[in-house]
This record gives structure tokens, C-alpha cells and sequence, in this order.
């Protein structure tokens, strides 16, 4: 993060400041990932299954799931949790409809016999890293695969680590995956930017996973296109008097666990609030069942901030530009009018992360590490290209092509000239 204007920092006071320093060396990550995207791009399936087995203890034969396997996974879920899982499915499919909707072609006019125009287009295919990680995070292909078939993606493909819980190839296939693969970490990215014997070359990679599966996004783009890179969740809380201390604490706590290196914290108006949290907090940790993961998230990333007034609460919020970003004030609506950077927003204390984590329907792969500040989060307008045409009629012709033609002769190129005064 940022450091804050000194303006800025001296109108917060810290209560809570994080313990970890959030910059770490990532050499040794980038050099592990170099060698495995070069070994992958050179040895294919071979390097991919060396891999496997000395990361993820893996000898598999056969890299694909096979319908028959993808048949099982579905036929052994629970009948709630596959209720549960379509329900997902559909909200997210809904959404993503909604959103595609916006998504417009253009046919103008611009000057008499001058036509522009953009059509969107879907990716042909993609790719979509599915996380192992710490839990069976059921939503996580639910949030990759639905908005690619529902732009239109005429090939998608997962890849998961080989260990990943049954659920999650059933959650693959339902989700409509056409190809799903049990290869993970940066060498099932190596293996959808550059193919394998067994595993397609993709056009976009998108989907979450660690350092290492970041980094090999990070060196494969420009082969192929990623989503964004994406660091351990971040959720913050912006409040004023009226926030609910054990509310705030509940909703933390619940983002902390995901991993050690979550970031959470509150930024508030009222220091009484703040303390509240603060001994929330600490109190609620004593009986979490997952505090073993989210205390040490808590004390090594926590942060909790008073600020002298609702503008500065506004300022910080947009410098931290947080992943979640809740807001339980008086009127949320209006607080939430005011506030630019976040990866989603959760507006008022009814909207938990945790219904968009898994099931609202709003995609939960979103921006951290602050690049808030200038992206969003996956939504189905990453899975389109929107691509500019152009056609002419001669009265188009004689509206551009002078300036053009003056223009090229300015720039001394002559080439450029030529083939715009060969159509007068």
C-alpha cells in the first residue's frame, strides 16, 4: 500500500497497525517459476508430470478427468450441497447475463459515408485455474467457468491440482467446464499458455491461486491473456458510530481465515467502535474453530484506523483500496456514493462478503493489493473482446483522406501518403 499524504496521516489515528511487513522478497518465487514455465514450454506433458510429482505427490497416468470420472464426482455430492452448488451456478449465470446486456455493439455515422463501429466478440478459449488451496472453496469454478459460457467462449477448460476435493471436478463440470485437467500450481499455467501433448494452448487465463501460480500469470502474459494478479483477500470494514462491533469482528474474522496473509481491518469515525472491535476481536478468536488461520492473519495483518472525519475515512478507504470493502454507516447508500476504489462493495450491514464469496451472484475473483485503484474484478466482460471496423463511402473518402494525406506528408512518410491519396 501506499504510503498516506502526510495531510492524511495526520488526521488517523492508529489503534491497530499490521505486524507483517506486506513487502516480501519474491526472488526465489520468480526463479522457481522461471525454470518451471520454461520446462513446461519445452518438455510439455513430461515436465508436467515431473512437476506433479514433487509438488503435489501425484504419478498420474492421465491428466484429463474422464466422463466417467466427471459423472461420479457429481453422483457422490451431497444432495443439499449439489442443490446449493446449482443454486450458485444460476445466480452467477444471471448476473453475468445481466451484465453481457450492457454490453453493446456500435454502428455509427460519425460524418456522411464514414461508418464506425465495435463488435464484441468472445474469447475463443480459456482458461480457468481452479485453487486447491486450504478448503474446498466450492464457488471457486462457479465464478471462472459460468461468465465464459455465458459470453459465448467456444472452449473452456479447467485445470485444478490432482488432491483438489471430488466436489471441485463436480463443481468444474456443472459449472460447464468442456475439458477439466489434474494439474496445478505454475505448471498448469505454463500448460494452458503454451500446450501441451494433452493440454490445449488457451487464449486468457483467469482464476486465483498462490504466490506461485501468480507469479507464472505474471510471466506467461503476452503469450496469453490473464485476468489480473491477485494476492491473499483483503476485506475492510468503513464505519461510523452506528457500526456493530461483534458484526464487524464476525465479518473479519470470516475473511481471516482464508489464509494467514488475509488482510482485514476497520477504518472508523469513532474510536469507541474502534476498542470495541479491537476486544471483539480478540474475544470471538477464543472459541473460532479456524483461529489457528485467522489469528495469526488478525495479528500479523490486522489493522484498525480513527479518523478525524468522514473525509478522511473516505481518503483512507480509497488509498487502501481494499478487495471487500464493506460500509455499515447511518445512511450506507450515501457513503457508498462516495467512495471510487474497491474490488466489490458490500453496501449496509445486511450485505455480507461471505453471500458473494459463494453464491449472490457478483463475482468474488477481484482485485488486491490495491489495484483497486484501476481495475475491477472478473466479471463476463473479461471473457469478450470489443473490436473496432471501420468502412467508407467515397464521400467518407474525401472527408478524410486530405488531412490524412497532409498529415503523412508532415511525418515525411511517404508510403502513408500514397495509399491514402490513391482513394480521392
Amino acid at each position: 500500500m501506499a504510503r498516506p499524504p502526510a495531510e492524511l496521516e495526520r488526521r488517523i489515528t492508529r489503534i491497530k497497525s499490521p505486524q507483517a511487513d506486506a513487502a516480501s522478497d519474491a526472488a526465489s518465487v520468480e526463479a522457481t517459476v522461471k525454470m518451471i514455465v520454461a520446462d513446461v514450454r519445452s518438455g510439455g506433458d513430461e515436465a508436467v508430470r515431473r512437476y506433479a510429482r514433487a509438488f503435489d505427490g501425484s504419478d498420474l497416468a492421465e491428466f484429463e478427468v474422464s466422463a466417467a470420472e466427471r459423472d461420479a464426482a457429481v453422483a457422490a455430492l451431497d444432495p443439499q450441497t449439489r442443490r446449493d452448488t446449482e443454486f450458485a451456478i444460476a445466480r452467477v449465470r444471471a448476473f453475468a447475463e445481466a451484465q453481457l446486456g450492457t454490453i453493446l455493439p456500435l454502428e455509427v455515422e460519425a460524418l456522411p459515408g464514414l461508418h464506425l463501429g465495435h463488435r464484441v466478440i468472445p474469447i475463443r478459449t480459456v482458461g480457468a485455474y481452479v485453487p486447491g488451496g486450504r478448503y474446498p472453496i466450492l464457488s471457486a469454478p462457479v465464478m471462472t467457468i459460468v461468465p465464459a459460457r455465458v459470453a459465448g467462449c467456444a472452449e473452456v477448460i479447467a485445470c485444478l491440482p490432482p488432491n483438489a476435493h471430488p466436489a471441485m471436478i463436480a463443481g468444474c463440470h456443472l459449472s460447464g467446464a468442456d475439458r477439466i485437467f489434474r494439474v496445478g500450481g505454475a505448471q498448469a499455467i505454463a500448460a494452458m499458455a503454451f500446450g501441451t501433448e494433452t493440454i490445449p494452448a488457451v487464449d486468457k487465463i483467469v482464476g486465483p491461486g498462490n504466490a506461485f501460480v501468480n507469479e507464472a500469470k505474471r510471466q506467461v502474459f503476452g503469450q496469453v491473456g490473464i485476468d489480473q494478479l491477485a494476492g491473499p483477500s483483503e476485506i475492510f470494514v468503513v464505519a461510523d458510530e452506528t457500526g456493530k462491533a461483534a458484526m464487524i469482528a464476525t465479518d473479519l474474522l470470516a475473511q481471516a481465515e482464508h489464509d494467514v496473509r488475509t488482510r482485514v481491518g476497520l477504518i472508523t469515525t469513532d474510536r469507541a467502535l474502534a476498542e470495541a472491535t479491537l476486544a471483539e476481536v480478540e474475544r470471538q478468536l477464543e472459541t473460532l474453530p479456524t483461529a489457528n488461520v485467522a489469528g495469526p492473519a488478525w495479528r500479523d495483518n490486522g489493522e484498525i484506523v480513527v479518523c478525524a472525519d468522514e473525509a478522511a475515512m473516505i481518503a483512507y478507504s480509497d488509498l487502501i483500496a481494499a478487495e471487500h470493502l464493506q460500509v455499515h454507516t447511518r445512511d450506507p447508500q450515501a457513503t457508498a456514493k462516495k467512495l471510487s476504489n474497491y474490488g466489490s462493495l458490500f453496501i449496509g450491514e445486511l450485505a455480507s462478503v461471505v453471500y458473494s464469496d459463494k453464491c449472490c451472484g457478483t463475482n468474488h475473483t477481484l482485485p488486491t493489493m490495491a489495484a483497486a485503484r484501476y481495475t475491477g474484478g472478473l466479471w463476463v466482460g473479461s471473457y469478450v473482446k470489443i473490436c473496432t471496423h471501420q468502412w467508407l463511402e467515397p464521400a467518407g473518402v474525401a472527408a478524410v483522406a486530405p488531412p490524412a494525406i497532409r498529415q503523412s506528408a508532415t511525418e515525411g512518410m511517404e508510403g502513408h501518403r500514397r495509399a491514402a491519396a490513391l482513394r480521392l
